[in-house]
């Protein structure tokens, strides 16, 4: 079995693998790429003339702790149907997070189709990316905003969306950036591919118009109020004034499109505005994250208690990156976390464990609970403080 990276001449045979594992598209498969795109490598395991299981992944960065972190985002993973149970994404994932980690990506994180296939590779589910449905008429019935209205965006206004984007991610656990290659839209064709692009604005405090939230939605079919859909692809603010404002703007379609469909994640601040509970979740899907590089991963974090060095461990990592002994180093200014060799007992994560701890989306005690976490537990009221306190979200498909 040999394990390498895809080439051009791989491209039928890795499209009827996808095929086999997805299913097909209308038209059959895509025309043979020239060029390999940017950002993006797959990984196959190849046994003589026949793809056997494949991985693709993508370079990414993400929002951790207020911080900008190097991840692989790993997509379209296959097995043939005679090759499963034979282990083979054991050797196809340490190439793929092998060449991660020579980019200096630090994090991997997946969709998964079986959660079970990935937490023995590390992984851990920490959110998910779903869709819901609203009742367009409760949309209208929102509070209105005091001093924020609403307009419609132009190509001279993306700037100042993604500035919203951005401030809204940074204070979350789990966006992408938004950055990089596998994010090279024009400002032109970013407006252009939705039927709107709405804005929330406001007056700053230098008496200038401030965007604070925008909504990508398409129109959708029709025009029957008990039929029509109103899909709405993002919606993000940083005020509740924004949010209220841009609720209220898809609610004036409640006469033609009687449900609005939303993409979202975790628990949306945006309905901590709407006045009713119905938020009626239609699609879910999971989000897995796996920290590889636990030394660069818990380094940079910011620490507003006193000086205190937590000694921890991590063990079981089937693909042997993150095992190991750490210390980790607060105080004044950033974290630093380097391994150490092992001196006495430590508090020891399983990979899964450690996952779920950095996202903060379970506390110490809870990974005790369910075995992932043994050992002293003397700093565990540090982690929960270090790590907690931001919502997981993804708002990215990939």
């Amino acid at each position: 079995m040999e394990i390498r990276r895809y080439t051009l001449d791989d491209h039928l045979p890795s499209y009827r693998l996808s095929m086999e594992a997805f299913g097909s598209g209308p038209g059959g498969p895509p025309p043979a790429p020239t060029v390999l795109p940017e950002g993006r490598e797959v990984w196959l395991a190849v046994d003589g003339d026949d793809i056997a299981a494949r991985a693709a992944a993508h370079s990414y960065e993400s929002w951790w702790h207020g911080r900008r972190v190097p991840t692989c985002g790993i997509a379209s993973v296959a097995v043939a149907p005679e090759r499963r149970g034979e282990g083979l994404l054991v050797p196809v994932f340490e190439a793929t997070l092998g060449a991660a980690a020579e980019r200096g990506e630090v994090l991997s994180t997946l969709f998964p189709t079986a959660n079970g296939i990935y937490r023995p590779l590390g992984y851990e589910i920490v959110s998910s990316y779903d869709t819901v449905v609203l009742a367009t008429a409760d949309l209208a019935a929102v509070r209105p905003p005091a001093d924020t209205r609403t307009r419609r965006a132009g190509v001279g206004d993306v700037p100042a969306l993604k500035h919203v984007y951005d401030e809204w991610a940074a204070a979350q656990n789990g966006p992408l950036t938004r950055t990089g290659p596998r994010f090279a839209t024009t400002d032109q064709e970013l407006v252009d591919e939705f039927t709107a692009v709405s804005l929330a604005v406001d007056t700053g405090p230098d008496g200038q118009e401030r965007v604070v939230g925008y909504a990508l939605w398409d129109r959708g079919e029709g025009y029957d109020p008990t039929t029509a859909t109103l899909e709405v692809h993002d919606l993000v603010a940083v005020t509740a004034d924004g949010y209220r404002a841009l609720w209220r703007l898809l609610g004036t379609h409640t006469s033609v499109a009687g449900r609005v469909r939303l993409h979202t994640s975790g628990e949306d601040p945006a309905r901590l505005v709407l006045p009713t509970a119905a938020w009626d979740v239609v699609a879910r899907h999971p989000y897995m994250l796996r920290v590889s590089d636990p030394a660069a991963a818990l380094s940079g974090l910011s620490w507003p208690g006193g000086a205190v060095d937590v000694v921890l461990a991590v063990a079981g990592d089937r693909l042997r990156t993150a095992d190991g002994t750490y210390r980790l180093s607060l105080g004044d200014g950033p974290s630093t976390c380097e391994r150490v060799d092992p001196a006495g007992e430590a508090p020891t994560f399983t990979t899964q464990g450690l996952a779920l701890v950095y996202a903060g989306a379970q506390s110490c005690a809870n990974l005790r609970m369910s075995g992932h976490l043994s050992g002293p537990a003397t700093h565990d009221a540090v982690l929960d403080a270090l790590l907690g306190g931001r919502p997981v979200h993804v708002r990215d498909y990939f």
